[in-house]
């Protein structure tokens, strides 16, 4: 497969059409406001991992956690992961010279993991467990394939 030499623009400020190119600075700037908002979710997300941590290991009984006590810290520990990587896709959003796709599905990726790294596989229906392998599989498999593209373009 050949190497694209064209340079990519996701939202192309100088445009033919004024408007096109006010309204794409308009979204620019929009996504620098996301990425500040996220920054503070992910400082929230950090506070409340220390608060899950903190309460689940001073609770009753007393530096002994169960399985559910550990279900929740990992919980809170990949739910401020997943938004570093949110944060992370709002960025290459502003570059140009990246297509985002490799991110946005390793994004999807965790995402559905944290999942199933939660559930309560007492309560879990074998419809949703398999609609979970599904998701992760498909993923997978995308993933996979878009790290082939990029390594025979030498990319990394």
């Amino acid at each position: 497969m050949s190497k694209i030499t064209e340079s990519h623009e996701e939202l192309p400020t100088k445009h033919e059409d004024a408007l096109i190119s006010s309204l794409n600075k308009l979204i620019k700037i929009a996504v620098k406001g996301l990425a500040i908002m996220m920054v503070a979710v992910i400082f929230w997300g950090v506070g409340d991992v220390a608060y899950v941590m903190y309460h689940n290991v001073l609770s009753e009984p007393v530096m002994l956690l169960g399985v559910d006590d550990i279900f929740k810290t990992f919980a809170a520990f990949l739910a401020v992961l997943i938004a570093i990587e949110i944060y992370q896709n709002i960025i290459l959003y502003l570059r140009t010279d990246v297509l985002p796709i490799k991110l946005v599905i390793a994004t999807a990726l965790m995402a559905i993991a944290r999942k199933v790294i939660i559930m309560d596989f007492k309560t879990i229906t074998a419809m949703e467990m398999f609609s979970a392998a599904s998701v992760v599989l498909a993923l997978g498999i995308a993933y996979y394939l878009i790290g082939l593209h990029h390594k025979n373009d030498g990319e990394l």
